[in-house]
C-alpha cells in the first residue's frame, strides 16, 4: 500500500522543501490561466444564448444577434478595469491578496466570511462548468457520447485531483501542454477566419451587415443586461493569479503581475476575435447540443474529410482538455483559500494540514466531492450550471476592490489618491455588474447562490465559535489538576487470553490502592440462568485473575454497550471522586483487511465512552501474528 501510494502521490517532501514547490512563469501562466482563457470555449456562446429567445420578436427579428459584439467589447473594458485593479492588489499583497484576506484585512470579518464564501462557490462551480464544458467538447465532435456525459466528468475530476494531490509543481507542468496547445489553437482559428473572410474565400453570414436594431425602451436595457451578465462568465478566474501570487518564484509580485498582463491580453484577444468571427461568418448559439466554437471551427476550417477534419478535432480536442484542466485553478485555489480559513478558526482545522507532497489534501478532497455531485445532479451541461456562476465571482470582485480602497486609504503613501481612484473605480463597476447579473440572473439559478451564501457565513461563525468556546474551556481546565483525584480501573473481559491476562497486569500497575476489578456482560439463557460461557469464565478465573474480582453484569436483552455504559454511569454518580480508567483488551490480526471482521465491539465502546466525563479508556493490543517492519 505505501509503495502504491508512492507511485501515485510520488515521494513525501519535508517542510524544508517547500521552495520545490514555486513554479516558473511559463508554468504559472498554465496553472492559474487556464481557468480565465478556457472561457473563450463558451461565453460568447453564452452571449449569443441569452439575445437568441428575442429574435421572433418584431421589435428586433435575427438583428438582435449582432448585440453581442459591443457587448463583448463592454466585458473586455470591464477586463481591462478589472487587470489594473487586481495588478495593485498584487504589489500590495506580496503573499496572495485574494478577496479573503484583503477583506479581513481592511473592511472587518463579516465581509471576509462572505468574500471567502463566495470564493469557495465560485472555485466549486469552477470545476463543474469547466469539466462540463470539456464534455460537450468531446459530445460536439463525438454525438454517440452524450448519453455518458456525467460519467465523463466525475473521471476528469478524480483524474484532475489526483494530479493535484501530487502537487502545483507537477500538474502544471503537466497541465502547461493542453493550456498552450489551445491558445496556439485558438489564434490560428481566428488568424485563419480573417484571413478567409477578407479574402472573400468564406461566404458572410446573414446578420452580419443587419445594424443592430434601436433599443426598444426598457425592453432593450433589458436584453442588453442579460446578455452583459451572461458574458460576464468570460471574467471567471481572472483573479486567480492575485490569489496565488506565494506559488511564483522571486521576485514573486513582478513576476505574477507579468503573467497576468500576458493572460488578460491573450484573454481579450481570443474572445473578441470569436465573438467577431461568430457575428460575421454568420454562426449563432441558441443554447443546443453543439457549442458555438464547434460550429465556428467547422465554418471556418470546412466540414469535408481529411486535413480539414483533422484539423476541426484537433482544435476540438485542445478545447476540451483545456476546459477540463481549466478545474485545475480551482484545485489551486481552494484548498489554499479553505487553510487561510480554518487557520482563522472559520472551518474545521483539517483544511489546514498540509499532505506529502505540502498541498493541502483535504481540500481538494472536499473539493473533487463537491463538484462531482454538481456535475452529477446538472447532467453535466454547463449551460445549466453558468447561471450560478458570475455572482459569487462579482461579489468577490467588489469586496476585494472595496478592501484596496481601504487599504490605500489607511496606508496613504506615494501616489495613493491614484491607486485608490482605480480601486475604487473597479469596486463600483464590479458592484453595478454584480446588481446586474443578480437581477437579470435570479430566476435562472442565481437564488441558489443568495440562498447558500448567508447559510455558509452563519456555519463559518458557528465553527469559529465552537473553536472558541473550547479554547476557553481548555484554559479554564487547568484548574482541575490543583486537587488530584482517586483512580477506579475497570478492565473489561469476554473471555481468557493472553491480551486480557496483560491487562489484568497492567491493571495492577496503574490502580490506585488496588482498586481495580474486572467486568463482563453476560447473556442469561430462557430459564434467567447465567450462561454456560460465563460459568466457564467464573471456574478458569481464579487461575489467571492476578488476584482481580470478577463482576458480571446481566443483559437479558442480549445488548453489549448499553449495560457497560449503564454500569460505569451508575459508578460515577455513587463515587464521583474517582476517575474511572477502562482498560480494554484487542487482539490485531495480521492483515488490515482482517480487522474488519473484528472489533466493531470494542470500537463501539470507545466511541460512546469518549463522550463520558471522568471516564479514560485504553486500549491494550494483543498480536495474533508477527509484526512485519
Amino acid at each position: 500500500m505505501p509503495n502504491f501510494r508512492r507511485l501515485l502521490l510520488g515521494r513525501r517532501l519535508a517542510s524544508e522543501e517547500s521552495h520545490e514547490a514555486r513554479i516558473s512563469n511559463p508554468v504559472a501562466l498554465a496553472v492559474f490561466s487556464s481557468d480565465a482563457l478556457s472561457s473563450v470555449a463558451y461565453a460568447t456562446g453564452e452571449i449569443m444564448a441569452a439575445l437568441a429567445p428575442y429574435m421572433a420578436l418584431a421589435a428586433f427579428g435575427p438583428a438582435v444577434i449582432g448585440l453581442s459584439w459591443p457587448v463583448a467589447v463592454g466585458i473586455v473594458a470591464l477586463l481591462f478595469i478589472l487587470t489594473v485593479s487586481y495588478r495593485q492588489t498584487i504589489f500590495a499583497y506580496p503573499s496572495g491578496g485574494g478577496a479573503y484576506i484583503v477583506a479581513k484585512e481592511n473592511l472587518g470579518e463579516l465581509p471576509a466570511q462572505v468574500a471567502g464564501a463566495s470564493l469557495l462557490i465560485d472555485y466549486v462551480l469552477t470545476v463543474a462548468v469547466s469539466v462540463s464544458a470539456g464534455v460537450t467538447a468531446i459530445t460536439s465532435a463525438f454525438p454517440s457520447m452524450d448519453a455518458h456525459r456525467i460519467v465523463l466528468g466525475i473521471a476528469v475530476i478524480i483524474f484532475v485531483g489526483l494530479m493535484n494531490l501530487r502537487g502545483v509543481k507537477e500538474s502544471g507542468v503537466f497541465f502547461a501542454i493542453p493550456t498552450y496547445g489551445f491558445v496556439v489553437a485558438m489564434f490560428g482559428i481566428i488568424g485563419l477566419g480573417f484571413w478567409r473572410y477578407f479574402s472573400g474565400s468564406m461566404l458572410a453570414g446573414g446578420h452580419h451587415e443587419i445594424v443592430a436594431p434601436p433599443m426598444p425602451g426598457w425592453l432593450g436595457i433589458w436584453v442588453v443586461m442579460k446578455a452583459y451578465s451572461a458574458g460576464c462568465t468570460a471574467l471567471t478566474g481572472v483573479e486567480a493569479i492575485s490569489n496565488g501570487v506565494s506559488a511564483f518564484r522571486e521576485p514573486t509580485s513582478k513576476n505574477a503581475a507579468g503573467v497576468m498582463v500576458v493572460m488578460v491580453v491573450m484573454l481579450g484577444s481570443m474572445f473578441l476575435g470569436v465573438t467577431w468571427l461568430a457575428n460575421h461568418v454568420g454562426v449563432t448559439y441558441t443554447g443546443g447540443a453543439e457549442s458555438l466554437l464547434s460550429m465556428l471551427a467547422r465554418k471556418i476550417l470546412g466540414d469535408g474529410p481529411g486535413l480539414a477534419h483533422a484539423a476541426y478535432l484537433g482544435v476540438q480536442a485542445f478545447t476540451m482538455l483545456i476546459l477540463m484542466l481549466a478545474a485545475n485553478t480551482a484545485f489551486a485555489g481552494f484548498p489554499r483559500l479553505a487553510a487561510m480559513m480554518a487557520r482563522d478558526g472559520f472551518l474545521p482545522r483539517q483544511f489546514a494540514s498540509q499532505g506529502d507532497r505540502l498541498v493541502f489534501s483535504n481540500g481538494i478532497f472536499i473539493l473533487c466531492l463537491l463538484s462531482a455531485a454538481l456535475v452529477w445532479l446538472f447532467n453535466a451541461k454547463e449551460h445549466h450550471l453558468l447561471p450560478l456562476y458570475a455572482l459569487g465571482v462579482f461579489l468577490g470582485f467588489t469586496i476585494s476592490q472595496t478592501g484596496m480602497v481601504r487599504h490605500w486609504l489607511k496606508l496613504r503613501g506615494q501616489r495613493w489618491g491614484i491607486k485608490a481612484t482605480i480601486n475604487g473605480i473597479g469596486a463600483l463597476t464590479t458592484l453595478v455588474i454584480m446588481l446586474v447579473v443578480a437581477v437579470t440572473k435570479f430566476t435562472h439559478g442565481a437564488w441558489v447562490v443568495v440562498l447558500v451564501l448567508p447559510i455558509m457565513v452563519f456555519g463559518f461563525y458557528n465553527i469559529h465559535r465552537h473553536y472558541i468556546r473550547v479554547k476557553s474551556i481548555l484554559a479554564g481546565s487547568r484548574a482541575d489538576f490543583i486537587s488530584p483525584r482517586k483512580n477506579r480501573v475497570v478492565v473489561l473481559v469476554s473471555g481468557i487470553h493472553s491480551g486480557v491476562v496483560q491487562s489484568l497486569n497492567y491493571a495492577k500497575v496503574i490502580a490506585d490502592h488496588g482498586e481495580v476489578e474486572a467486568l463482563t456482560v453476560d447473556f442469561p439463557d430462557e430459564n434467567g440462568r447465567d450462561s454456560a460461557a460465563l460459568e466457564r469464565l467464573r471456574s478458569d478465573w481464579p487461575r489467571y485473575c492476578e488476584g482481580i474480582p470478577l463482576r458480571s453484569i446481566r443483559s437479558p436483552y442480549r445488548k453489549i454497550v448499553e449495560p457497560i455504559v449503564e454500569e460505569l454511569d451508575r459508578m460515577r454518580r455513587v463515587e464521583p471522586e474517582y476517575t474511572i480508567t477502562v482498560i480494554l483488551p484487542e487482539f490485531v490480526t495480521g492483515h488490515w483487511w482482517a480487522n474488519i471482521l473484528h472489533n466493531q465491539t470494542a470500537w463501539r465502546i470507545k466511541g460512546t465512552l469518549l463522550m463520558k466525563p471522568k471516564t479514560v479508556v485504553i486500549s491494550i493490543p494483543y498480536h495474533l501474528e508477527p509484526i512485519v517492519e
